[in-house]
C-alpha cells in the first residue's frame, strides 16, 4: 500500500476510534450534529499532532472525554507505564482566543502574534505548557506537564479516571483551602513570577487532601502591563467566592498590597 494511503488509513481508524469513545462519553450529546461536533476537535493536523505524542511515547491510547469548554476538550489519556493522563486539545476553530489576546500581547517570552485562529491555539498551548513549568518550578502544586504538540497538551490527571476531582465550586472548603489559596497566590507572584489570570472557584481542584491550581494558559509574568490589575481580579475572585461560604479575613485590596510589596 502506498505511504501516503497508509497514513491516511491511519488517520481514519484513529479518528473512528476516538468518535467511538465520544459517543460512549456522558459528556458527548447525541444528536445529530455528533460528527460535526467532533470533527471541530479532531481534524486532520489534531490527528497528527496527537500521532507524534503516540509515537514518541508520551500516551498510549486515548480514552473519552472528561471536560469540555469553548477554548478545549479534555481527554482521559493513559501513557506507556499505565498512569493516567489529562490530554488538553485546544479548539482550533474558537473564536475565544482571539477575546485573550490581551494575556498574550504583554507577555515578552510571545513577540509574535499569529493571524490565523490554529496559529493563536497553539501559542496558547505553548503559554500553558510553559506557565506549567515555572509554577511547578516554584513548588506550586499544578498538574505536572509532560509534553505539547500543535494544540495538544498533555499533563498529570487530577482525579480518579474518567471522573476528573472536584473543583472548588463543587465541594466544600475550609479555612485551609482559604489560607493554602491566597499562600499559592502569593507564591505564584513572588517566587514564579506569574499571576494566574483567570482564578477563581472553578481552577482549583480538590485532590484528596491537597489543593491544585489549574488552567494556566492565561497566566501571565508580573512583568505584564496588566498584571496587577489581573492580581486584584484574581484574589477578589477568590475572597469573593470564601465569603458567600462563610470564610472572611481581610479586603482583596489588603491582601494584593501585601503580596506585591
Amino acid at each position: 500500500m502506498p505511504p501516503g494511503r497508509t497514513a491516511n488509513l491511519r488517520d481514519e481508524q484513529l479518528r473512528e476510534r476516538l468518535l467511538r469513545f465520544e459517543r460512549e462519553s456522558r459528556y458527548l450529546k447525541k444528536d445529530s450534529n455528533e460528527r460535526k461536533v467532533f470533527e471541530e476537535v479532531f481534524d486532520k493536523a489534531t490527528l497528527w499532532a496527537i500521532n507524534r505524542l503516540l509515537s514518541n511515547g508520551q500516551l498510549e491510547y486515548l480514552n473519552g472525554v472528561v471536560n469540555a469548554g469553548k477554548e478545549a476538550r479534555v481527554y482521559w489519556g493513559v501513557a506507556p507505564d499505565n498512569s493516567s493522563r489529562a490530554v488538553k486539545i485546544y479548539l482550533t476553530s474558537s473564536a475565544e482566543f482571539k477575546k485573550r489576546l490581551r494575556y498574550v500581547a504583554g507577555d515578552r517570552r510571545f513577540t509574535k502574534i499569529p493571524s490565523s485562529s490554529r496559529g493563536i491555539a497553539e501559542l496558547w498551548v505553548q503559554k500553558e505548557f510553559k506557565n506549567l513549568q515555572l509554577a511547578e518550578g516554584a513548588g506550586i502544586r499544578v498538574p505536572k506537564p509532560y509534553a505539547f504538540n500543535e494544540n495538544v497538551l498533555v499533563t498529570e490527571y487530577i482525579g480518579k479516571p474518567p471522573a476528573p476531582s472536584p473543583r472548588f465550586a463543587d465541594t466544600e472548603v475550609d479555612e485551609k483551602d482559604y489560607r493554602w489559596t491566597m499562600k499559592m497566590v502569593k507564591k505564584l507572584y513572588k517566587r514564579a513570577k506569574l499571576v494566574h489570570a483567570d482564578l477563581s472557584e472553578y481552577n482549583v481542584f480538590k485532590f484528596g487532601k491537597e489543593d491544585v491550581l489549574f488552567d494556566m494558559g492565561s497566566a501571565v509574568l508580573t512583568t505584564h502591563p496588566e498584571s496587577k490589575e489581573l492580581l486584584l481580579r484574581d484574589v477578589t475572585n477568590m475572597v469573593r467566592f470564601f465569603r458567600r461560604r462563610g470564610i472572611y479575613e481581610r479586603e482583596a485590596n489588603d491582601i494584593v498590597e501585601e503580596i506585591v510589596s
